[in-house]
């Protein structure tokens, strides 16, 4: 915020200019005169008859009052007189005291006494006005000082007729007093209201406030709540300007930090994109303390409507608010101001969502996101994971972005994916972490379980493969602004950790079937009990286990999920309910898919790399027999007989099935998988009270064990 303009010199040094007190100027005269004693502000006397020693008792009474009657019409201005003096008050700015010579007549006295308090509400109002009159103190007090000036003004014309009664000989002490009593109430209650600000150092909305505070405390005086009322109306119309330019055009037009709205410049809409904990749809534009008490009840939603019009107007898109019969004139009793408010409320919300919805196709942004993130469309992933095995058995170091990026463009093109315009969207990822160690860095996902607990459970897995880029590939998606708003980089993250737990399902699915493929050579060989039989009974198992698990992930949780939250966006009346919605259907998903729920996700996550285990080690050991036992058919030679042939790979087979290595091993997988199952029952058993979605996860998944 620039610094407020400087007040000009001239307008601190010519007190006849700005209204300061009289006495002042001739102060300085006086200090000037050769010979003349120091003078002193704190009692002041003029004239001839103060040098000359006389007092104002040595008169009639008649000849005191018309003295006092003069001295009273120049101190109703703050102008000291012959016989009536001012004296400050010591370290409060503006205050001071009227003081009469006591030789008057004690009659005289006591009802000049009383219209002493209407002379001194008049210096602080005064001193008051000219001093919230600079820049620095902001519009409102601008308004306030201006509109007290007009009221002085008004004072200031009852002071002059007074003292032209006063020169027709038709004006009298008592009479003055009787004059004075219309304004008496009035310029008390605004010296009242001067004190308190000037006390406090208001400015703004804290003005605003204590206008109406005072007003709603005089309520038993018509006269005096209306003048104040009439003063808070002034006042406000400054704020209300702003808040006009803020709920109309999206603009703060705050030269001294009055409005209650504040904006934070250094936060970019690109952060939306780049940074997990981005902050600028909250933070760009906040509410700052003191609102006024008038707008409490819907500071959300004035707050709102401007942040809508600066998207609009960041997308170049032209908004033209209708001002007709919505001008913020007042705040007045009708509330006619709330129901401006309201229009320019719904007009911003349902202008933006007509935006987002149909320029920026954000429903149409949210299917590709579906389509491809959440694996919907899946034939392009097929093709991907076979010319891309390679690349992804890699390291995550190791592997290079760029050629992924390639392969998937090919392998979008050569699908029913090439048909789809959003396809050029996708980018490919490498993470350098598992799955679980990600979700202990990502503090804000509400886990049941500490973050350091969850990484340890995934460095501790004895049974855990290497990390390649199987285990850690992920799709990105290129949005722009204003979608970037409802898909931020913090929901394309949580996007993304779907995605890697559907992708490597998907993996160790593919790998399990290689090795079912693999185990179809030894169906010839009928001998029930071999490992091979046992073999081929395990692997149908964690198929079925790991197929269970893919369709309650697909067919239980994303799919009703996702179009509950179609639903309710086809019914979303602003960009805030359409990112509440979003927020929430990620939210869900993650949890149905077990991503918050450490526990159960660590047992997943062992079962997955047991079935990855044992396919690879059954990828290894059967095609080196099946082999050997090619190599000992060919050396048969031509010569024997298709029988023959067939025994002797009976025998070979048999011979094989009866590897002791491969027993132990289809064993001792068979033990752990059992075992795993096995302990994965009473957890989600116990769990599926309080959450009814592990019920469907237990009936996929858990009548896969297999006997022994």
């Amino acid at each position: 915020m620039d610094p407020a303009p400087a007040t000009p010199r001239w307008n601190l040094e010519r007190p006849y200019l700005t209204g300061r007190f009289h006495q002042e100027a001739m102060a300085a005269a006086a200090a000037q005169a050769p010979g003349s004693k120091p003078f002193s502000l704190d009692s002041f006397s003029r004239g001839a008859g103060a040098s000359t020693g006389s007092v104002i008792g040595s008169y009639a009474v008649s000849v005191q009052e018309l003295l006092v009657i003069d001295d009273l019409l120049s101190a109703l201005v703050g102008i000291e007189g012959r016989y009536i003096s001012i004296k400050r008050v010591r370290g409060k700015e503006g205050y001071v005291v009227f003081q009469i010579d006591s030789s008057m007549d004690l009659a005289l006295q006591e009802l000049t006494r009383r219209i002493f308090p209407l002379c001194e509400d008049y210096v602080l109002v005064s001193q008051f006005v000219e001093s919230r009159s600079h820049f620095k103190n902001g519009l409102v007090n601008h308004a306030l000082a201006a509109a007290l000036r007009a009221f002085l003004l008004d004072y200031q014309a009852m002071v002059a007729q007074l003292e032209h009664q006063f020169r027709l000989g038709r004006l009298s002490v008592q009479g003055l007093w009787f004059f004075c009593q219309r304004m008496m109430s009035s310029l008390n209650a605004l010296a009242v209201l001067v004190e308190k600000a000037t006390s406090n150092n208001t400015s703004g909305s804290a003005t605003l406030n204590l206008l109406q505070s005072q007003a709603k405390v005089m309520g038993g005086d018509s006269a005096v709540r209306s003048l104040l009322e009439k003063m808070t109306e002034y006042a406000s119309a400054a704020y209300l300007r702003m808040l006009e330019r803020w709920v109309y055009e999206g603009v703060i037009d705050d030269p001294y930090g009055e409005f209650f709205i504040a904006e934070n410049k250094s936060l970019q809409k690109e952060s939306l994109t780049q940074d997990y904990d981005a902050k600028y749809w909250q933070q760009r534009y906040s509410l700052k303390e003191g609102i006024p008490s008038f707008l409490t009840n819907v500071a959300a939603m004035i707050l709102t409507t401007g942040k809508y019009l600066n998207v609009m107007r960041e997308c170049g898109h032209n908004v033209q608010v209708s001002l007709e019969n919505s001008k913020l004139m007042s705040f007045g009793s009708n509330h006619q101001y709330l129901e401006c408010i309201k229009s320019a409320y719904d007009f911003a919300s349902g202008e933006l969502l007509t935006l987002m919805k149909d320029k920026y196709d954000l429903i149409g942004k949210l299917r590709s996101l579906k389509r491809y993130l959440l694996l919907d469309q899946g034939d392009f992933l097929v093709h991907f994971m076979d010319i891309a095995r390679e690349e992804l058995m890699k390291k995550p170091e190791e592997i290079s972005a760029e050629k992924l990026q390639s392969l998937l463009d090919i392998a979008l093109r050569s699908t029913a994916a090439a048909s789809d315009p959003t396809h050029e969207e996708l980018i490919c990822c490498v993470e350098r972490s598992s799955l679980l160690k990600k979700l202990a860095t990502l503090k804000d996902l509400d886990c049941a379980c500490p973050a350091d607990k969850l990484a340890a459970a995934d460095v501790d897995q004895s049974m855990q493969l290497s990390i390649t880029g199987l285990e850690t590939f992920c799709l990105s998606n290129k949005v722009q602004w204003p979608l970037s708003l409802v898909i931020s980089r913090k929901a394309l993250t949580k996007y993304q950790l779907i995605f890697r737990l559907l992708f490597h399902c998907k993996h160790v699915s593919r790998q399990l079937c290689a090795a079912w493929q693999i185990q179809q050579v030894f169906r010839s060989v009928k001998i029930l009990g071999t490992p091979i039989l046992r073999s081929s009974i395990l692997c149908r198992s964690m198929l079925k286990f790991v197929n269970s698990l893919l369709h309650y992930l697909t067919f239980e949780v994303l799919e009703p999920n996702w179009h509950l939250m179609h639903d309710r966006l086809q019914t979303a009346r602003s960009i805030d309910e359409v990112i509440q919605i979003h927020d929430f259907f990620l939210q869900k998903c993650l949890k149905e898919c077990l991503l918050l729920s450490p526990e159960l996700l660590v047992k997943v996550e062992k079962l997955k790399a047991l079935c990855l285990q044992y396919a690879t080690s059954i990828q290894l050991l059967m095609p080196s027999i099946d082999v050997a036992n090619s190599e000992n058919t060919a050396k048969a030679g031509k010569s024997r007989s298709r029988t023959n042939k067939s025994q002797d790979r009976d025998q070979q087979l048999k011979l094989a099935s009866e590897n002791v290595v491969m027993s132990e091993s289809i064993l001792k997988f068979e033990a752990a998988f059992n075992s795993e199952l096995q302990s994965l029952a009473p957890t989600l058993s116990n769990s599926s009270h309080a959450e009814p979605y592990l019920t469907h996860l237990a009936q996929c998944i858990l009548g896969v064990r297999v006997d022994q």
